[in-house]
């Protein structure tokens, strides 16, 4: 069975930071796509980055700045570390995976979440301003 499961979510003050893990069990990061999203209350999902396990990777437009993702594919883990958190940041974060995939970015859109097979439990994380 293949699992997905985000970790290192918490409670942060506004300018803090964050760094998260997206660990993966019965998948291996050889050849697939991993993408972070976030959703927030009363909002759409938000892809954040994406990274391919070739070390590809792409951000959202507004985001790069201060949130950074990398990998550590032998340990088939994805990190996304978040810098300068805001209030608006607050949201469930959750990863999920696209076998064979490539990151690009249409990775990050709605319209791309259909392609991904599998989608982790997400972590919580609060900014509080």
């Amino acid at each position: 069975e293949v699992q997905l499961q985000a970790f290192g979510g918490g409670m942060v003050e506004a300018g803090g930071s964050l760094r998260l893990s997206c660990a993966a069990s019965g998948l291996t990061f050889d050849d697939v796509v991993i993408t972070w999203f976030r959703q927030a209350p009363g909002k759409e999902r938000e892809g954040i980055s994406c990274i391919s396990s070739d070390g590809n990777t792409r951000y959202g437009d507004s985001l790069k700045d201060r949130f950074t993702i990398s990998s550590d594919n032998a340990k088939n883990t994805v990190y996304l570390q978040m810098n300068n958190l805001k209030a608006e940041d607050t949201a469930v974060y959750l990863c999920a995976a696209e076998v064979a995939g490539t990151c690009s970015p249409l990775s990050l859109t709605l319209y791309w979440n259909f392609k991904y097979h599998y989608w982790g439990r997400g972590t919580l994380v609060t900014v509080s301003s």
